[in-house]
């Protein structure tokens, strides 16, 4: 048995997980779990990243000695770094308003489907691609991805995580290289980043201030992992074959397959999918959405009540009453969620839902509805037929959701594991130890070692189709 260290970072809270594996057992459990509060100052939202960094550095030596460290995060945010490779300000929020209207300028210069045939990234507004444009950087040496910035003050060494980088819309992702044509054109200088590295990858040794800070003995190695927590998250999809799509839930849904090579078509461009780089050569094709996050803005909103009373009321709310569209961006900024969502069921003439369970019921039905669009158009876009729809990460705590999901989708949902991410980053490091095999041997690891529960669809999909035609005329 070895023991690895896996630091997950997500949009609303960080944690921790120690991960002891061996050639028949994988165990995970939490040494350290902490919020992360973005902070709104003058001049816009902005990550706190040395509350984040202090957070890691408290689950280290809550974590006690670990084989080695990883790290995964959200996508597209960064840090700048000077020539001495001090930090350049706190990192800014993909959901600051600086890049409203930037995408626009972006396609005066290279069009919306050629921008897509050279990268395969969905249009989002907050890309990193658009978040350079914005900035238009000077006086910086260095850009680092949020988890390749944690990693740089860990050891000292600096690298740019391939499937983090392919979140950039700046990697090609048929050469898995940078795309040097689309950033030359907008002036985006590709020597900010450091080289590229693979998941897998050494990242270097805890630096002696950091043991001393932690407790830790060294030497004890960082290895990258597929640092987008997404990447991490697919990789602990506990699947046998390949029929299979996947819904990673959390603050958002990214809900989609995994492909052996991307889908550039501009039918799939217009459908918005997105080919984001996954572990072993494999394409995370996949749909935002906007996820569990309408609801944490709601509970925040009413004062955060018990959300399992919440959740028991809402099932007893008739169902489809009212459902929006949860990719829409009029819900990507914070507050007045509840208010917003009434808005959008009343400028499309439906019923206004009023109660916190009511509202409730109209997220989660939504969510589900999301997530049966993205999963058909996916199937129909990669000509990539499905038999089980597997969710992972948070979502899977909520049955009310994963059944709903079941139901959308008229097939079978497996949930698990809730802390896909953590594992994904555990079953990385324990490969590059020589404990564990291929991506399919960690995934036959993963189903004999953690708990699942499948939900079996219930009901006649007809009435999501009508729920789906709904919101389309809407």
């Amino acid at each position: 048995m070895k023991s690895y260290a896996a630091v997950d970072l997500g949009a609303s809270s960080g944690r921790v997980m120690v991960g002891r594996v061996g050639p028949d057992s994988l165990e995970l459990t939490e040494a350290h779990r902490f919020v992360n509060r973005p902070v709104r100052v003058p001049e816009g939202l902005r990550w706190d990243i040395l509350s984040l960094y202090g957070g890691v550095l408290d689950g280290l030596k809550a974590a006690g000695q670990v084989d080695s460290v990883g790290i995964d995060s959200w996508a597209v945010d960064y840090g700048l770094l000077d020539a001495d490779g001090r930090l350049l300000g706190n990192p800014v929020h993909y959901r600051d308003s600086r890049t409203e209207g930037v995408a626009e300028k972006v396609w005066a210069t290279v069009p919306a489907p050629e921008l897509y045939a050279a990268t395969g990234l969905q249009y989002a507004p907050f890309n990193t691609l658009y978040q350079l444009v914005a900035e238009q950087v000077t006086g910086a040496e260095r850009l680092l991805l949020i988890p390749d910035l944690l990693t740089y003050w860990l050891t000292g060494e600096q690298g740019t995580e391939l499937t983090n980088a392919s979140t950039t819309q700046l990697i090609d992702p048929r050469t898995r290289a940078w795309s040097y044509g689309v950033a030359e054109r907008l002036g985006i200088d590709l020597e900010l980043f450091a080289p590229l590295r693979q998941p897998g990858d050494p990242a270097g040794l805890l630096r002696p201030e950091v043991l001393e800070e932690t407790g830790l003995t060294g030497p004890v190695p960082v290895t990258a992992v597929g640092s987008h927590d997404t990447a991490s998250a697919v990789a602990a999809v506990p699947a046998t074959g390949e029929r299979f799509a996947y819904i990673c839930t959390g603050t958002w849904s990214l809900a989609g397959l995994e492909l052996g090579a991307p889908v550039l078509t501009e039918e799939s461009r217009a459908a918005n999918f997105t080919n984001e780089l996954g572990l072993d050569g494999t394409v995370r094709y996949l749909r935002n959405i906007m996820g569990l996050w309408l609801l944490q803005e709601c509970v925040r909103a009413w004062g955060d009540p018990d959300l399992g009373e919440l959740l028991l009321e809402a099932a007893k709310v008739p169902a489809l009453r009212s459902v929006v569209d949860a990719g829409d961006a009029v819900f990507l900024a914070p507050g007045r969620m509840p208010e917003r969502i009434a808005e959008a069921c009343r400028a499309s003439g439906q019923p206004v839902p009023g109660t916190p369970a009511e509202v409730t019921r109209c997220i989660l039905d939504s969510l589900a509805l999301a997530h049966r669009k993205a999963v058909e158009d996916a199937q129909r876009l990669a000509d990539h037929p499905v038999d089980v729809v597997h969710v992972v990460g948070g979502g899977t705590r909520n049955a009310l959701l994963c059944q709903l999901t079941a139901d959308a989708c008229g097939l079978p949902v497996v949930a698990g594991p809730t802390e896909a991410a953590a594992l994904g980053n555990v079953l990385v490091q324990a490969r590059a130890h020589g404990l564990v095999g291929d991506l399919a041997g960690g995934r036959e690891l993963l189903t004999r070692t953690q708990p699942l529960t499948r939900y079996e669809p219930q009901g006649d999909t007809e009435r999501w189709r009508e729920a789906q035609a709904r919101l389309a005329r809407a």
